[in-house]
């Protein structure tokens, strides 16, 4: 399927060609009603116009009369600041008021929004790629307009292009003449783009690196007045809630809505490829005409097992010759059988739910014989081209409206549509007669699937004499994300999901007898990328492991670290940056203990020294967190430190506490109460340091998680002489 979903959304592109840079980019720019608009694509990608689907362009910027500037993003914003690195990097060329401008979520032309970190064949944001697919070309896009603009008013105004200043959103020249961006848009609009685009030096930036710059969407966020998906309200539009199967992979076989139906408020009640809807007047109608459905389920090929159950399956497996071969360096096997020392560890991960505040919601309707949606869209050519097949229109009659979620962390990027399927499935089953908005209750999405999968690592290390390790073995046994979606010709190769492996397979530490083995299991859980994805399990048995080599061996943790990341600078920096912020070399005070972890994620390296007490018996307080980060030029340097915060809160949260367990094959946890992110008192002090670069920017959303579990298990370790090899820590300090 998806390759018609980029042949739909390469061919609803129409923006008019007209000249190459040289950086391999084609500038496009068009007079609108509205104003001047400008756009890039990459060369090489399908940009047809085709008259029989026609689909308005959606630029990168608009600048329109009244001095407005919209900023299209190709990336979705869900809290982690895209929208805001984008405006800086056009804002960074193209010096309009910050007050002027904002940001909307483009779709529906892959060839413009496609993400360049994947290739550039599909919109989507995740892996944390938004800046580094937009490093360029949001900036040439900020450049050429504010060239374009400077082209036009020296033709109206007669003086070189030279003489005329643009900043602060104004055009002006030493004769005192004066226009705004706005005054001079239409007339841009007419002056043919820039055949090449020059950038900033580094030293003239004012605004990308800039630590002062705040959020331009700071006041909206605070306010209350920032558009979420839950807050949409359409004339006569209806809210449906759902009834899931309870067991994974069950179907309906029969259900009763009559007395649903009596309630009052209740419209409908429908049935649709995913469940049961209750559409009503409001939420909480539809909520008292769900308690009186009911339902029978056919639970023939339904998931039965109990996680524990699962995790048996895994953790024999586990003791097993892997099924598969990620790495194979040296011969792991016979290093292991010479070894004057062997270390073994088992390591066991939970299923983990999202969590996010703001529970999965999707509004659609048909108008006009256009089905419009408003919902987080993470991956909206995927979205368009699956609500265009259940509406039975072709995709340039979906509408996305792009909006911003109360949280993500990679469960809105879903193979199959998942919640906006189901607006579109809902208010097809009333007749298209009203809009609906399908909002699921807190339940509905703990207990939803696409959880982070479950895992075991079975770890064996191999010391000579010397205490140096000459083996390394990681046998993986888990879930894969992507067999059997549409995604699994991209990501599995000879039986190895890269998403099970990374931060294993890929490991920095210079070892010459390294072996990494992959079991992949078949459990009828539906999983999905979690905010790092496989590092979420991969780094907390390396580095918690490692730790256990480096006291079998009598070696400091930081010192063993530096001696087998020799090869690797970027590492080297991070852990030395860490270890020296956090007085790794003095003794902590009394009471506090220390552990350390670092690895890398999507292109960044983060390390982080952990410090935690121990008030009670059985009880761990995290004190405190030093985190040092590499991530390339960093756009908002107040940005990559929320992120690393959040991600050390998640991670920790994830760490502590959360877990998803299934009885019978049906989940447990059903709120916050039973599912229990980090409370507020438990977040410890952060310290944020970032390892200054000059490379090209790379991902900061997910990469403060991976190296928090391990150095806080390191750091328990000292604390208490106790190794915890099964998470959370909630069931693992008492195993």
């Amino acid at each position: 399927m998806f390759p018609k979903i980029l042949e739909n959304a390469n061919r609803a592109a129409s923006m008019p060609v007209l000249n190459s840079t040289r950086r391999g980019f084609i500038l496009g720019a068009l007079a609108t009603a509205a104003g001047l608009a400008v756009g890039f694509r990459v060369t090489g990608t399908a940009l047809a116009q085709d008259a029989a689907q026609p689909h308005p362009f959606q630029p990168y910027i608009l600048i329109a009369p009244d001095n407005s500037v919209t900023i299209y993003s190709s990336q979705f914003e869900m809290g982690q600041g895209a929208y805001f690195g984008i405006a800086t990097l056009v804002n960074e060329e193209l010096d309009a008021e910050w007050s002027s401008i904002s940001v909307e979520g483009g779709f529906g032309n892959v060839a413009a929004f496609g993400n360049l970190a994947w290739g550039g064949a599909a919109q989507g944001t995740g892996g944390s790629t938004s800046m580094t697919s937009s490093w360029e070309r949001y900036r040439k896009a900020g450049a050429a307009m504010r060239m374009m603009l400077v082209e036009a008013a020296a033709k109206e105004w007669s003086v070189p292009a030279a003489e005329v200043t643009a900043k602060a959103g104004r055009l002006t020249h030493a004769s005192g003449k004066s226009a705004s961006y706005g005054e001079m848009a239409e007339a841009a609009a007419k002056i043919a783009p820039p055949a090449d685009v020059p950038l900033k030096p580094r030293e003239a930036w004012t605004q990308i690196g800039n630590a002062g710059l705040k959020r331009y969407d700071s006041k909206m966020k605070t306010n209350g007045t920032a558009p979420f998906t839950i807050d949409v309200k359409l004339p006569n539009m209806a809210t449906a809630v759902m009834i899931h199967p309870p067991k994974f992979g069950a179907t309906v076989a029969s259900f009763d809505g009559s007395k649903a139906k009596a309630v009052k408020g209740v419209v409908d009640v429908v049935q649709i490829s995913r469940g049961i809807a209750i559409v009503a007047e409001n939420m909480w109608a539809a909520i008292k005409g769900r308690e009186l459905v009911t339902v029978t389920w056919n639970e023939e090929k339904a998931e039965q097992r109990s996680s524990a159950e699962i995790l048996a399956a895994y953790e024999a497996q586990a003791k097993a010759a892997p099924i598969a071969v990620a790495r194979n360096d040296g011969d792991a096997a016979a290093a292991l059988g010479s070894a004057a020392k062997v270390i073994e560890a088992t390591f066991t991960f939970p299923y983990l739910a999202h969590a996010a505040l703001e529970p999965l919601n999707a509004v659609a309707q048909m108008k006009d014989g256009v089905v419009e949606i408003w919902a987080g869209h993470q991956m909206p050519d995927l979205y368009q081209f699956i609500a265009s097949q259940i509406a039975g229109v072709t995709p340039d009659k979906v509408k996305l409206n792009v909006m911003r979620t109360g949280g993500g962390f990679g469960r809105r990027a879903v193979f199959d549509a998942d919640v906006v399927a189901e607006s579109v499935e809902v208010a097809k089953a009333i007749g298209w007669s009203r809009p609906v908005k399908v909002q699921w209750t807190r339940d509905n999405d703990m207990k939803g699937g696409r959880y982070r999968p479950a895992y075991v690592h079975a770890m064996k290390a191999g010391l000579d004499k010397d205490g140096n390790i000459t083996a390394w073995q990681n046998h993986i046994v888990g879930q894969s994300i992507a067999t059997g979606t549409i995604f699994e010709g991209m990501i599995v190769r000879n039986g190895i999901d890269f998403t099970s492996v990374e931060g294993a397979a890929n490991l920095p530490y210079a070892i010459a007898n390294l072996n990494v083995g992959l079991s992949t299991m078949q459990a009828g859980v539906p999983v999905l990328w979690w905010r790092a994805v496989g590092s979420t399990h991969t780094a907390y048995a390396v580095e918690a492991f490692l730790d256990e080599v480096a006291e079998a061996a009598g070696k400091d943790p930081v010192a063993l670290r530096l001696e087998l990341l020799k090869d690797h600078p970027r590492h080297v920096a991070a852990l030395k940056l860490a270890a020296e912020k956090a007085g790794w070399d003095n003794a902590p005070a009394q009471g506090r203990f220390r552990g350390v972890a670092v690895a890398e994620s999507f292109s960044t390296v983060v390390a982080q020294v952990v410090e935690v007490s121990i008030p009670s018996p059985g009880e761990i307080k995290v004190e405190k967190v030093v985190c040092a980060v590499d991530c390339g030029t960093v756009i908002n340097p107040d940005q990559v430190k929320a992120q690393m915060e959040g991600g050390i809160g998640f991670g920790l949260s994830s760490i502590l506490a959360e877990e998803i367990t299934l009885d019978g094959g049906e989940v447990q946890q059903a709120n916050y109460d039973s599912y229990t992110p980090l409370r507020i008192e438990q977040m410890p002090v952060v310290e944020v340091h970032i390892v200054p670069s000059e490379a090209a920017p790379t991902g900061a959303g997910e990469p403060g998680v991976p190296p928090l579990g391990p150095a806080l298990a390191n750091s328990v370790f000292q604390a208490t002489g106790k190794r915890v090899r099964v998470l959370p820590f909630a069931k693992g300090l008492s195993v």
